[in-house]
């Protein structure tokens, strides 16, 4: 297992690489000047003091030189200062990092558990009621974009019905308790989730259906085992193997389904951070969020693969 977890260190390490390149370089096609985003319209400012502004930031080296003094620093840890508010960009990452973690783990569980138990469910029940009202409802919510049902249920829950608050992650009237920060989670994790609902459930559906057909399903009922035995011991952990793929593979999509949902619900994480980042060409925060996005997604594919052995004993990493 440690050989194995090495290995697939080294192999990610160029994958990360390639990645920081490809965003470096469509940072660079993006049309407009860095230096343009430091000029008040109303003010002005010399072609000296551009050049000045230009010299300060490095910018006036080629592209090439100011990637390679990046992925320099970057390696020893340090991905440079914000171009607007010259803080540390580990600094400013760290500061949302954990509010997008949390939005987005919660979703991912809450679409995890309520999506593989609604594909159990329907898997047993096939061409029933059940079966067909779900799988309909499912593949309404794998075509509604995160921004649609974001609005929707902004509209449905906070504004006309007032249940959940309407954005945010805590009052600010008072000091935050656990409960105002469940309170303001639920509304955005619960719709991010939806999409991934419907995903794992038709998944899982699939997937218990034609392992229930196999022969080694059959000789456990013959034997006269207990229906839920053989569900849940013989059934459910072979099903889960491309269940599990599709999970980690979700995961960029979660990030982009998080940046909507937390410019919809203003929830203080990366998304709305990244946003604001574009929209000013802040190149050093673009870069070190890109990396850290990266990180956990090659991560979490690394967890998918090592899951892999703890749900079907025939595989193994030694």
């Amino acid at each position: 297992m440690f050989k194995y977890l090495i290995r697939r260190i080294v192999v990610s390490i160029p994958v990360l690489i390639s990645v920081t390149i490809i965003i470096f370089g469509l940072i660079e096609l993006a049309p407009g000047d860095v230096v343009d985003n430091f000029i008040n319209p109303e003010i002005g400012y010399s072609a000296e003091t551009l050049e000045a502004i230009r010299e300060r930031f490095g910018l006036g080296q080629p592209a090439p030189v100011r990637y390679l003094k990046w992925l320099g620093n970057a390696v020893q840890g340090d991905f440079g200062l914000t171009y607007v508010s010259g803080e540390p960009v580990l600094a400013a990452i760290g500061r949302r990092l954990g509010n997008t973690l949390l939005l987005m783990s919660t979703a991912l569980l809450v679409g995890t558990v309520i999506g593989v138990s609604l594909g159990v469910f329907t898997a047993l029940r096939q061409y029933s009621f059940w079966d067909l009202a779900l799988t309909t409802l499912s593949f309404v919510g794998i075509s509604m974009p995160a921004f649609i049902t974001g609005i929707l249920g902004m509209y449905l829950f906070a504004i006309e019905w007032k249940i959940f608050p309407s954005g945010g992650m805590r009052p600010v009237q008072r000091d935050p308790t656990v409960w105002d920060t469940l309170h303001h989670l639920i509304l955005p994790a619960g719709i991010l989730s939806l999409a991934y609902i419907a995903t794992f459930m038709r998944y899982t559906r699939f997937s218990m259906l034609e392992v229930l057909h196999t022969d080694y399903v059959r000789t456990a009922r013959g034997k006269g085992l207990h229906e839920r035995v053989v569900i849940w011991r013989h059934t459910l952990p072979n099903a889960l193997l491309p269940v599990i793929t599709v999970i980690g593979l979700s995961l960029p999509s979660l990030v982009v389904g998080a940046v909507f949902i937390e410019t919809i619900f203003s929830w203080p994480g990366m998304g709305t951070m990244y946003l604001d980042a574009v929209n000013a060409k802040d190149v050093p925060l673009i870069m070190g969020m890109n990396t850290v996005i990266a990180i956990v997604v090659l991560g979490a594919n690394l967890l998918t693969d090592l899951a892999y052995g703890m749900i079907d004993p025939r595989i193994r990493y030694d």
